[in-house]
Parts: structure tokens; sequence; C-alpha cells
């Protein structure tokens, strides 16, 4: 049995292609994509529920490892792409923030919002 998944190995990583996407090369990043989708959905959502921190964490996060992603050898692109759309994703939601809770983004919303109009309950006969 351990001979053939030696061989079995020793194949793989004879084709390059192969050997690509069963490393961590390609599986780390792949995995990691549900980050920066997650991100993009959620620049349709309210700002109000933006955190600021986690925002600027994100941030700070992908921009460290769209740098470790060239920084290695070999070049790993496809985890500097991720990193990339969630860099991008979480400007985009810094903006959001900024706007919304420094620069009259919600006075405006709630200035927009519709009133609620009260409508007067009908005494009832007893």
């Amino acid at each position: 049995m351990a001979s053939l998944v030696a061989s079995l190995n020793a194949k793989i990583r004879s084709h390059p292609v192969l050997s690509y996407f069963c490393s961590t090369h390609f599986w780390g990043p792949a995995s990691n994509f549900g980050i920066p989708v997650a991100a993009v959905m959620d620049t349709r959502k309210d700002p109000e529920i933006i955190s600021g921190k986690m925002t600027l964490a994100l941030c700070v996060y992908s921009a460290v490892f769209m740098r470790y992603s060239v920084a290695v050898t070999p070049k790993n692109y496809l985890l500097f792409g991720c990193h990339f759309v969630n860099e991008c994703a979480q400007l985009t939601q810094g903006y959001r923030y900024l706007n919304y809770w420094h620069n009259g983004g919600r006075e405006k919303a709630l200035a927009e919002a519709p009133k609620e109009v009260a409508t007067p309950i009908a005494p009832t006969k007893a």
C-alpha cells in the first residue's frame, strides 16, 4: 500500500499542472476565497452594521498577505488575487463606514427615511 501511494505521489509530482492542483499553493488560496466573497456580498448591506475596527484589521491583513504572496518562491498569484479582491472590498467597506458615521451619511439616511404616521385607534365599546 505504501509503495502504491509513493508511486501515485511521484506520478502526480512529475506532472506540473497536477502537482500545482495538489499543493497548498492552490488549495490554501482557493479555500481562503470565502473571505473576499463574503466581503463583496457585505458591500450591499446596511452601512450601520460595518465595524470600523474589523474593516481596518482586514485591510491590514490583506495588504500583508498580498505582499507575502509575491515574496515567497514560487510567487503565489492566486493568493495575491484572493487578498487583492478582499483589500478592494474592505476599502469599499471602509469608505462606506467613514461616509456613514463621520461624513453625514447617517443623518442623510435618517432624513430620507419615510416618517411613520401614527394612526389613531378608535375606542371600542364595551
